[in-house]
């Protein structure tokens, strides 16, 4: 068993894109734990619509990647935008890729990616509209369900959007098993 980072902001992640791979996670027997930039709770959206509230388990600025097997990015517009403009975040997500840890993020998750310069040569999906974003740092835009980025050090899996939330949960968490065993 092993515990697994969800990295959000304190508002603005997707709800969906946040209990889907939550459940997923929880159903093949590992612990999720959601890492925050304050502690309390996150605020969560359907779209602009505010959802439900989450209790943070730990803040970043606490968390260390030896801790976890696996980093999850939900995305949500604000949720990344939040992330990324924070350092302690920033350097977290940096750290999984330094330490060849598996990362999965869907939606708007890679712009959190692109601030960590963990793109380069890298091929990933996301929502179409940070294609440019994902372009200008040094990665490779696919418009793909899942795609997964075998580029050492870490093994980077992403997909588009909520619609795609079914197989992103089976990759990642492959994926993530995967790397547990290694």
């Amino acid at each position: 068993m092993m515990r697994i980072a969800f990295l959000v902001a304190p508002e603005g992640v997707e709800q969906v894109e946040l209990t889907d791979p939550w459940q997923a996670v929880t159903d093949t027997g590992d612990t999720p734990r959601l890492v925050s930039t304050k502690p309390g709770s996150v605020q969560a959206f359907h779209h602009l619509d505010k959802a439900d509230t989450f209790p943070v388990d730990q803040v970043v600025g606490d968390a260390s990647v030896e801790e976890y097997g696996g980093l999850v990015l939900p995305g949500g517009v604000a949720n990344p935008d939040f992330l990324r403009m924070d350092e302690k975040a920033v350097a977290f997500v940096r750290a999984f890729f330094d330490a060849g840890k598996p990362v999965a993020s869907i939606c708007h998750g890679p712009w959190t990616l692109v601030e960590a310069d963990v793109l380069r040569g890298r091929t990933l999906t996301s929502w179409p509209s940070l294609r440019t974003d994902i372009r200008n740092a040094g990665g490779t835009w696919v418009d793909e369900q899942v795609k997964v980025c075998e580029a050492t050090p870490a093994t980077l899996i992403t997909s588009r959007r909520p619609d795609d939330l079914k197989a992103f949960c089976t990759a990642f968490t492959e994926e993530f098993a995967r790397a547990a065993k290694a």
